[in-house]
């Protein structure tokens, strides 16, 4: 299914076959692509470039569709990895963190800090979070799959 040109995201660069590789939904996904473009939100002047997820209900382009901007793209990757590297360890831990200090990380991005850190407003975050880690596990070898990959395109570039 090709993704649309003739709206407010103009995208470039495009993976087109996207729901053939959705995780667990491969080949059964209602996300049908994503893209890199020109951001819906553009002023006169201004350009921003964004990652869209492209979303198909059978019958139209959903509204569930999401566009970020790029630079949440890389913090959400960069959430993703600071979890996973939580979880290789939280077995140490009775409820899988520390109660008394549920601050994973302070990521330093832009002259502050980016805070990773349990929600513990979360009222079941002591059920939640090992429903969690068990996801997390059940899925490793996906999520490992797309890590090594990124890695290893990260090296190519020189990171």
């Amino acid at each position: 299914m090709k993704i649309p040109t003739t709206l407010k995201h103009k995208p470039v660069i495009v993976s087109e076959n996207y729901e053939n590789v959705d995780g667990r939904d491969a080949y059964n996904s209602d996300t049908k692509g994503l893209s890199l473009g020109l951001a819906q939100w553009n002023d006169r002047g201004k350009v921003d470039i964004s990652a869209k997820v492209w979303r198909h209900t059978g019958g139209k382009w959903s509204r569930q569709s999401e566009e970020l901007p790029l630079h949440r793209v890389l913090d959400l990757a960069i959430l993703v990895c600071r979890t996973k590297l939580h979880f290789q360890d939280a077995y140490r831990y009775e409820n899988l963190y520390d109660p008394k200090d549920p601050i994973i990380d302070r990521v330093g991005l832009q002259g502050d800090a980016m805070t990773v850190e349990i929600c513990t407003d979360n009222s079941k975050i002591n059920e939640d979070i090992k429903l969690f880690s068990q996801a997390l596990s059940d899925d490793g070898e996906m999520i490992g799959e797309r890590l090594r990959t990124l890695s290893r395109i990260l090296k190519e570039m020189g990171y």
